[in-house]
C-alpha cells in the first residue's frame, strides 16, 4: 500500500497535540457529524462508531488522503457514560459522580483509506481510580483548568492528575484522547513506520 497524506478528522487541540509526537506531517479538519448515542448502544461501541463516522465524514473531501477518527467518553461503575460537559454545572456534577469511583475511559481510533474505504477500528479502554474529593477541591480544580470540552471534566496532562489514585491501562494518551500506541500499531501495518521515518536520513530512504 502507497504512502498517503495523513489527516486528523478533529479540530481538538488536544489530539493534534498527541499526533505531532509521532513525528509525522498531517493536517486536521472537523467533521460535522451528529453524536447521538443510539438506544441500547454500548460506550464501546458508541466511540468506535463515532471514531469511523468522523473518518469517513472527510473522505469525499479529502481523496488520496489516510483519515485518523477518534471519539472519546467515560463509563462509571453503574454504566453511565460520561461526555463532554459543555460547562461548570455539568462538570462539577460529572465530578462528584467520579469521585471514589474507578471510570472506566473507552476511546476509539479509526484509521480510513479515503480511496480505498478499507477501515481499521478499535476501541481502547483505560482506567482511572478517582480519589475522594471534596466539593472545595472540585470547585477549585474546575475553575483552574476550565476542562469543559473534556470527557470526564479533567485535564490529564494537567492539574488533572491530582484527581486520581491510580491510572491503569496500556496507554495514557488515551486519556488525553488520541491512543498513540494502537495509531502507531495501525499506521506500520499499513506500511508507514514513524520511528524508521525521524530518523537523520530517512529523506534519503
Amino acid at each position: 500500500m502507497s504512502r498517503k497524506p495523513l489527516l486528523l478528522a478533529s479540530s481538538s487541540p488536544y489530539r493534534k497535540t498527541l499526533l505531532d509526537r509521532l513525528g509525522l506531517p498531517f493536517t486536521c479538519a472537523s467533521p460535522d457529524i451528529d453524536e447521538t448515542p443510539q438506544r441500547g448502544e454500548s460506550g464501546e461501541s458508541l466511540v468506535t462508531r463515532l471514531a469511523e463516522s468522523k473518518a469517513r465524514a472527510l473522505a469525499e473531501r479529502f481523496p488520496g488522503h489516510w483519515i485518523i477518527g477518534s471519539d472519546q467518553v467515560a463509563c462509571l461503575p453503574d454504566g453511565s457514560v460520561l461526555s463532554k460537559p459543555g460547562n461548570h454545572e455539568q462538570a462539577t456534577s460529572q465530578l462528584h459522580q467520579s469521585s471514589g469511583h474507578r471510570v472506566l475511559f473507552l476511546t476509539g481510533l479509526a484509521l480510513l483509506d479515503s480511496d480505498s474505504g478499507k477501515l481499521e477500528s478499535l476501541c481502547e479502554p483505560y482506567n482511572a481510580r478517582f480519589r475522594v474529593l471534596t466539593a472545595e477541591e472540585i470547585d477549585a480544580y474546575l475553575r483552574r483548568e476550565l476542562p469543559y470540552d473534556c470527557a470526564g471534566s479533567f485535564k490529564m496532562e494537567g492539574l488533572g492528575i491530582t484527581l486520581f489514585e491510580a491510572l491503569e491501562g496500556r496507554d495514557p494518551n488515551s486519556l488525553v484522547g488520541l491512543p498513540l500506541i494502537a495509531l502507531n500499531d495501525m499506521l506500520r501495518r499499513w506500511g508507514r513506520n514513524p520511528l524508521l521515518e525521524n530518523r537523520p536520513d530517512a529523506a534519503q530512504v
